[in-house]
């Protein structure tokens, strides 16, 4: 994933001739449970760009996990589609792009597509049996509290800074290496 990441801002700084920072703090990775749960983590990933305001739509964002599905490459794949088709229950290729076309433009029709700390935050996201499972294989999240918010179990882990000495908390940037994406730059 960081490699990912880290192409992926190389790619952009490049394209809009820019230096400094692309993505807004360091990676993190959630673990997420299967059905269900993987379905909304796809559709809040797809949004993504649309809620930065820098595209309309998640098809036009060209390295994008939802175009990669619509428009498998033929080499270079990151995505296993047979696997993930596998874990979503959905019966072949054409059948997943439809649903996942589906579910995004379903979600694009909210009025609110406000970041969610539930994907953006949490060490797992998923029923609770699956939180419970997750949080006991991992000492240091024992005595976190497993939480549900507008449907959606998760289970956090505290938040801190990238280091003591840094005065910039996850989360924010300094202001020469902001991009503001939207209508109003």
């Amino acid at each position: 994933m960081q490699l990912i990441a880290g192409r992926t801002g190389q790619e952009y700084n490049l394209r809009k001739q820019r230096r400094g920072a692309f993505w807004e703090d360091r990676y993190h990775a959630t673990a997420v449970d299967r059905d269900g749960y993987l379905a909304r983590c796809m559709v809040y990933i797809n949004l993504n760009m649309v809620r930065a305001g820098a595209v309309s739509h998640p098809g036009q964002w060209e390295v994008s996990g939802f175009r990669e599905i619509r428009q498998p490459p033929m080499r270079y794949r990151i995505i296993d589609l047979e696997e993930l088709q596998r874990l979503l229950d959905v019966d072949g290729l054409d059948r997943l792009q439809k649903t996942l076309a589906g579910w995004t433009e379903s979600a694009m029709q909210h009025p609110e597509m406000k970041r969610d700390p539930a994907w953006s935050e949490s060490v797992a996201v998923g029923n609770p049996e699956f939180l419970e499972a997750f949080q006991s294989s991992a000492s240091h999240l024992r005595h976190r509290e497993i939480s549900a918010a507008d449907g959606i179990c998760s289970l956090h882990e505290n938040q801190s800074p990238y280091d003591a000495s840094s005065a910039y908390k996850i989360g924010h940037l300094r202001g020469e290496n902001r991009i503001f994406l939207g209508n109003n730059q």
